[in-house]
């Protein structure tokens, strides 16, 4: 299954990466980082009507390429100025060909807050989320246990970010909710057979108890699927592939938004 090989894969690189940065010394390094505002990531998408995280993304395995003239700061910028509430940033190396450097580049070149999106697996990477610039970090019920998904929330928000908790199946809401999530992702696309219904946000979007910030992700492709999202209750699309395909990304950008209110 992809998401075991994306996991694999994943561990290997981060081997690598914890002998070249020590957890100490990363924490330390942390640690001496300036106070950041927190709480950026939440309010963004707590703003009347539908809130939008553009993503940025150069490939993914379901899709290949999907922007071959990849310019990640040029991208930040364009989202910014249309309009976007928040961005995500692609980081993983092997099947979404992203980078940590491209966070701490949009970090520089934009004001909007961040959300690093990867498959995080160690608290490691939870800390260099935060030495990256990062306002929010992705976590996936479907890769984590119970105790991963509470521990990774909490040292999150001990560090003063957000963590969206991603789900796609009535389980893993329940134990997103268990875990003390705040901000809770429904992924519309099947992690099994990359099968995408925007039905999913429909179905599990009746099990989050009020007072939680909901996010459905995937398959929001037209000013239409928004006005639906929109209509169910959530609070923030994420949209990557139909901003990253667009002609005009201002134009894409304003019709989703303007879908929902």
């Amino acid at each position: 299954m992809i998401l075991e090989d994306i996991v694999a894969k994943k561990r290997i690189r981060l081997q690598q990466a914890m002998c070249s940065l020590p957890f100490d010394e990363l924490a330390q390094t942390v640690a001496d980082m300036p106070d950041t505002q927190q709480g950026r990531f939440e309010a963004a998408l707590k703003t009347p009507g539908l809130s939008v995280i553009s993503e940025i993304k150069k490939a993914s395995p379901s899709k290949g390429i999907i922007s071959s003239d990849f310019k990640p700061v040029e991208i930040a910028r364009q989202y910014e100025a249309c309009g976007a509430n928040a961005i995500s940033v692609l980081t993983e190396e092997d099947f979404f060909l992203g980078s940590s450097e491209y966070l701490t580049a949009v970090k520089k070149a934009v004001s909007l807050p961040l959300i690093r999106k990867d498959f995080i697996i160690d608290v490691w990477q939870v800390y260099e989320s935060k030495l990256l610039g990062a306002d929010a970090i992705l976590l996936i019920a479907a890769i984590l246990s119970d105790n991963e998904l509470a521990g990774f929330r909490e040292t999150a928000k001990m560090l003063g970010m957000c963590a969206l908790i991603e789900t796609h199946d009535e389980q893993e809401m329940k134990r997103a909710i268990d875990s003390g999530a705040e901000t809770i992702g429904i992924n519309n696309r099947n992690l099994k057979t990359f099968e995408v219904s925007l039905k999913t946000t429909e179905k599990l979007i009746k099990l989050i108890p009020p007072g939680k910030v909901v996010v459905s992700e995937s398959g929001i492709m037209t000013a239409q699927d928004a006005e639906y999202i929109c209509g169910l209750g959530a609070d923030a699309v994420l949209v990557g592939e139909s901003l990253m395909k667009a002609q005009d990304i201002g134009q894409q950008l304003a019709a989703i938004k303007k879908a929902g209110g």
